[in-house]
């Protein structure tokens, strides 16, 4: 008999233990007659109090489901017409018994719990990862909006094609050849944001036990995604030059990995950026072990200093690179539309796989996007908020300097919407999140971007969304937890150790 216990359900241990077997019973799994385990015995297997086991039974047995009797243990019942009496001709399922392994392994509520916190009226959010709404081209948009749903029978009122229409590939073909890269329209598919691309990605080419590499740290819901489809997924560690290419050399050679995962342009979360020379060796090892490439770009354009890196698309001559962007970190990040630019036999079965999830992306928000970026506007709009993010990242890097926490940590980034810190020695990282949401600050902790419950001395904060007012009082809020929760001694909360872990 086999019953899963869920220790972070709200859920009683006792009612999920007396749901389960409930569940056998009516399916037919327990058959009268049968014995269940005893007390002790099934306290001992899940973990669980004697008298959790007990309760369970009790239920049971109120119930009219099992019997008990001193010495001969408990037994599933036969009489079902008493069960029928009481609860009607059927049952409500229990809905746990019918979820996919897949989504099992997605079920990690970090993501929602940080935005349920970021939306509280009385938090100065630093854990979003999305853009300033003073800086959104919100005018332009919403012209460009009524321009096209005014026309009669307008196309971005119909279905356009899985891959997006033709007009805006082309366009986003002409803004890749701006950055370099070589694309024809036809080897490009719209999105409905870049983390589709890496989820349909995982879909194409993963099976359950494949090995994917990663950064570590790296972007928390592309490690969520390979999970969820029972990746092995393998972490290489990050430095100021971005992914160690001396580390990934040795693992390509203990491992035939399908997929490089990698965020080379002002990393998320780090913020740093690849080194032309790590770039170069990267491919170089990925020609020579035939693993293909994800290459994840949200960021390169929000550059505030330095000579702009090639892209690893930019670089690679031999078809290995998937590339993956968004406008929804320039725009605004309801606008959900990305791209993929990848040679034409990987866009057929993307495309494939894609028009099973949502057919194409929104029609009306490509063509807005389509017409910004005919408009000439964008590289104008892109020009204004790098600058404004500067300015953020440098009120933020001003606030954290004034009276600095010691033993407080980060690397100043060039480009992108973070910063990457390290805490103090000994910071326990779940209570100075407790503590900075009661003084009304949220952040990332850095074990949602490390496998296996890493990187609890780290910590992400986003400097792009908060304004310019907010940002310093946020940053003395923040101190302010951290000197506290130094003082406290360390407390453990439920699901301070759920993490996403590696498949091994």
């Amino acid at each position: 008999m086999q019953i899963k216990i869920d220790r972070n359900s709200r859920t009683p241990m006792y009612i999920q233990i007396r749901n389960q077997i409930r569940a056998m019973i009516f399916d037919g799994r327990l058959r009268p007659g049968s014995l269940l385990p005893p007390e002790r015995k099934l306290a001992e297997s899940l973990g669980v109090n004697r008298s959790t086991v007990l309760t369970a039974y009790r239920e049971l047995k109120a119930d009219g489901l099992v019997d008990s009797h001193v010495g001969r243990g408990t037994m599933v019942l036969s009489a079902m017409s008493e069960v029928s009496e009481s609860y009607g001709e059927f049952d409500p399922p229990l809905y746990n018994q019918f979820f996919s392994q897949l989504s099992e392994r997605a079920n990690d509520p970090l993501l929602r719990d940080l935005l349920v916190v970021a939306n509280r009226k009385d938090i100065i959010s630093f854990s979003a990862g999305i853009s300033a709404i003073e800086t959104d081209p919100v005018e332009a948009l919403k012209g460009i909006e009524e321009e096209i749903v005014s026309q009669p029978n307008h196309e971005a009122l119909k279905h356009t094609p899985t891959e997006g229409f033709w007009s805006l590939r082309e366009a986003i073909a002409d803004l890749m050849h701006k950055r370099g890269i070589g694309v024809t329209p036809d080897e490009i598919l719209v999105l409905s944001g870049s983390q589709q691309g890496i989820d349909i990605a995982a879909r194409v080419f993963i099976d359950p036990g494949d090995v994917v590499i990663v950064e570590e740290p790296s972007f928390f819901s592309a490690l969520q995604i390979f999970s969820a489809v029972g990746a092995r997924i393998i972490g290489v560690p990050v430095d100021d030059q971005g992914m160690r290419v001396d580390v990934l050399e040795q693992l390509l050679q203990r491992y035939r990995p399908k997929l490089i995962y990698t965020m080379p342009t002002y990393q998320n979360p780090s913020g740093v950026s690849m080194s032309l020379e790590r770039r170069r060796r990267l491919l170089e090892l990925a020609y020579r072990r035939k693993a293909l490439v994800i290459e994840d770009d949200p960021y390169s354009e929000i550059s505030f200093e330095g000579a702009r890196k090639p892209y690893l698309k930019e670089l690679d001559t031999y078809g290995y690179v998937i590339y993956l962007s968004t406008f929804s970190k320039i725009l605004f990040p309801g606008i959900r539309i990305g791209w993929m630019a990848a040679p034409k036999p990987i866009i057929h079965q993307f495309t494939m796989i894609r028009q099973l999830q949502d057919l194409h992306a929104n029609s009306i928000s490509q063509w807005i996007v389509e017409r910004f970026l005919r408009s000439g506007r964008y590289d104008a709009h892109v020009q204004r908020i790098r600058e404004e993010y500067r300015i953020r990242r440098d009120i933020m890097l001003d606030a954290l300097l004034e009276d600095p926490v010691p033993g407080l940590e980060w690397i100043k980034p060039t480009g992108g919407y973070y910063l990457w810190c390290k805490l103090p020695e000994g910071t326990p990282n779940m209570s100075l999140m407790v503590n900075a949401a009661d003084r009304g600050v949220s952040y990332v902790p850095g074990t949602a971007f490390y496998l296996g419950g890493k990187g609890g001395q780290y910590m992400r904060l986003n400097y792009t969304y908060p304004s310019r007012e907010d940002i310093p009082k946020g940053i003395e809020r923040l101190k302010e937890a951290i000197t506290a929760t130094l003082k406290r001694p360390p407390h453990k909360y439920p699901g301070e150790e759920k993490s996403i872990k590696p498949i091994v």
